[in-house]
């Protein structure tokens, strides 16, 4: 059916008389159903209202979901990073490493390793690296033990420290592990 169909059929449902009933009110058809003018009429309004809606409504729709996907996907991403570098923060803590550089140089000073019991323990707290550390005989019966406390650099404080555990006889213990005699 061709647009002037449409309207001539309507137009011609349009003319029907009404009929009221002693009430006043208006009889039709079906008790569920309106009349048919108002579904053509309805049908036709509606058609309109979704092109309209499809038309210009629709592209501003697309528009605002696609920011919001990209607004959701950057703060996803942003989140990531934070999580990404907190971690690698919690990693590389710069008072673990300056400890950790210090326990080495006093270890490498004293040329110690596995074979030999020495131990190190460093902290480090508002630049001031304490240095903690022990070297004990195969048996265990006797050990060395000094601790320093400087600001100077970690492998300083290192050095320092085995230097003075050294000159303490730590050189006797350590021989004594390495089985020279």
């Amino acid at each position: 059916m061709n647009v002037l169909g449409i309207i001539a059929t309507a137009s011609r449902i349009a003319s029907e008389e009404v009929v009221v009933d002693a009430d006043g009110n208006v009889v039709t058809h079906s008790w569920l159903l309106p009349e048919t003018a108002e579904i053509i009429y309805g049908g036709i309004a509606s058609l309109i209202i979704f092109f309209a809606l499809y038309k210009f409504g629709w592209p501003q729709m697309k528009k605002s979901f696609e920011a919001r996907t990209a607004r959701i996907q950057k703060e996803l991403d942003d989140a990531a990073a934070d999580k990404a570098a907190a971690a690698a923060a919690a990693v590389n803590d710069p008072d673990s490493a300056t400890a950790l550089r210090a326990e080495r140089a006093l270890v490498s000073a004293l040329d110690a390793d596995c074979h030999t019991a020495v131990g190190a323990m460093a902290t480090v707290s508002e630049g001031e690296i304490e240095l903690s550390a022990v070297v004990l005989a195969p048996d265990g019966r006797s050990a060395l033990r000094a601790m320093v406390t400087s600001t100077e650099g970690a492998e300083t404080v290192g050095r320092n420290l085995a230097k003075q555990l050294l000159d303490s006889g730590a050189d006797q213990l350590l021989a004594l592990a390495r089985g020279d005699s």
